[in-house]
């Protein structure tokens, strides 16, 4: 069986759904190919469930931190109820609810493995073992995602681990869990199984989250150490056994050995390419899709008349929900203009181009404590051979720190294009501080001269005066001036016994 359509979306994660979303809003009509679950890995699998483990024992720890609600807070985590919570947010599995929204916007789904045949051609196979083939008038975009790494560890995979879906959909806590990897998903897992009282191991062949500010994976460190967790710094892992008990037996290079009840492998992703028929296309299977700041795919079939996009994961520009749904965005509103002659907008900041890609990429790491980043960090900007400025600012000096926790203990950095006189790079770490990064990212996006941002006052006492702490640390506008005049700026202290009565 053959038939046409406007569009086809082959991946019906979140990032699928907002592509497809985008372009049936253009009048188009779209076709959604998923053969797991509509909502994909982030609704059942990854950022949802995961950080629904996370946040009960988070907000236990929160409250502990404070005199009065501490006294209150003095009993154990409820581990089975935070697995029943994770279960309504992930729908038991189950994707009735998704599917009756493609419905209800008129997005038609067709459940099977999709694969490209050729230019604007895909065959689905049904799980019947039936197959439809769909033409595409317009555009097909591949949003398929992106597989967890194993890596060639001797008897790893042979000692079935757990990779990511297996950590998020656990019925049963272990005793014991050895995590290999330092990434944000180690070391989000290795806090949600220490939380919920597990013994818990980090294997790290480096330092933990090697891609932000050195500062943070440090803070995490401590973090996790005083949750109970041992964590192994600059460690290979040369051998895994699994023994005939059950046990796991990790062999360490310096011949040191670690045993647990399960492994959680969290070294990296691979892009969901294979069997999709990209070598119909002139494309290699099992990589990378290269694309264009449109979601172009960079091929010869795509020349002269653009029809493949791709969206999320799968292009490997950032490996996260939330940018691959900005990316979706972008790309189905393109596909819409060019399919009813609209103009586009491919300049950068343009409506139709993921320009944030290359500069304003936000991450939120939810361990203990949490790290917010956005930007470059200050190495990643010296690199890019730029004149920095870097303001480091210790949370202890800010009131709205001390007063959400008692022992309020992080860092906050802003990089400075010393140049420009914006800001192009933000981390923050410490308890609750996620919050934080959006204000970083609209400064970042808005290219917001540092002497405006002066006047962007943050409200007292919240965590964000720490801004205001940045500012000064970097230097008011007009301070050396002032200084040369014999008064010295700066901001009075914000205790209450400082301050002046109200009038």
């Amino acid at each position: 069986m053959q038939r046409e359509t406007d569009v086809i979306v082959i991946g019906a994660g979140p990032v699928g759904e907002n592509v497809a979303d985008r372009a049936r809003a253009a009048g188009l009509e779209v076709v959604v190919v998923e053969h797991e679950l509509v909502g994909g890995e982030c609704s059942y699998w990854a950022c949802v469930p995961s950080k629904t483990l996370l946040r009960s024992a988070a907000a236990l720890r929160a409250a502990r931190r404070v005199p009065g609600a501490a006294e209150a807070a003095t009993g154990e985590l409820d581990v089975d109820a935070v697995l029943r919570r994770r279960d309504y947010w992930v729908s038991d599995w189950d994707d009735h609810g998704a599917v009756s929204w493609l419905d209800s916007v008129g997005i038609e789904l067709e459940r099977g493995h999709g694969r490209l045949d050729g230019p604007r051609r895909v065959v689905v196979e049904r799980a019947d073992g039936e197959t439809v083939t769909l033409v595409a008038r317009h555009a097909v975009v591949l949003s398929t995602g992106s597989d967890p790494v194993i890596p060639p560890i001797d008897g790893l995979a042979l000692a079935a681990p757990w990779a990511s879906r297996e950590a998020t959909s656990v019925k049963t806590p272990p005793r014991r869990l050895a995590v290999i990897g330092g990434g944000a998903v180690a070391v989000e897992m290795a806090t949600v199984f220490a939380g919920f009282g597990t013994e818990v191991a980090v294997l790290a062949r480096h330092g933990l989250l090697g891609d932000m500010e050195p500062f943070a994976g440090d803070a995490v460190v401590d973090g996790l150490r005083g949750l109970g967790a041992s964590v192994h710094l600059d460690v290979d892992v040369v051998r895994v056994d699994r023994e005939p008990n059950g046990e796991v037996r990790l062999e360490l290079g310096d011949g040191e050995l670690v045993h647990a009840d399960e492994v959680l492998v969290a070294t990296g992703r691979r892009p969901r390419t294979d069997g999709l028929g990209l070598e119909t296309v002139g494309l290699e299977p099992g990589t990378w899709l290269d694309v264009d700041d449109s979601l172009l795919v960079r091929a010869s079939t795509n020349d002269e008349a653009p029809w493949l996009y791709a969206v999320g994961d799968v292009n490997h520009r950032a490996l996260l929900t939330h940018q691959g749904k900005y990316q979706a965005r972008a790309a189905g509103d393109l596909i819409g203009a060019r399919a009813t002659v609209r103009p586009l907008e491919l300049e950068p900041w343009g409506a139709h181009t993921a320009t944030a890609d290359h500069s304003a990429v936000p991450e939120i790491v939810f361990a203990e404590p949490e790290c917010a980043a956005v930007g470059l960090t200050a190495e990643a900007a010296r690199r890019s051979g730029r004149a920095v400025r870097v303001a480091d600012v210790d949370f202890g000096s800010v009131s709205g720190a001390g007063i959400h926790a008692d022992g309020f203990t992080g860092r906050a950095r802003l990089v400075v294009d010393a140049g420009l006189g914006t800001v192009i790079g933000a981390t923050f770490v410490g308890p609750d501080v996620s919050e934080l990064a959006h204000a970083a990212t609209i400064a970042i996006v808005g290219e917001v001269p540092l002497d405006r941002l002066w006047h962007a006052v943050p409200a007292f006492p919240t965590m964000s005066e720490v801004w205001l702490r940045l500012l000064e640390a970097l230097g008011r506008p007009g301070a050396a001036e002032a200084a040369a005049a014999g008064s010295e700026p700066g901001d009075a202290p914000d205790r209450a016994d400082d301050e002046e009565p109200a009038a």
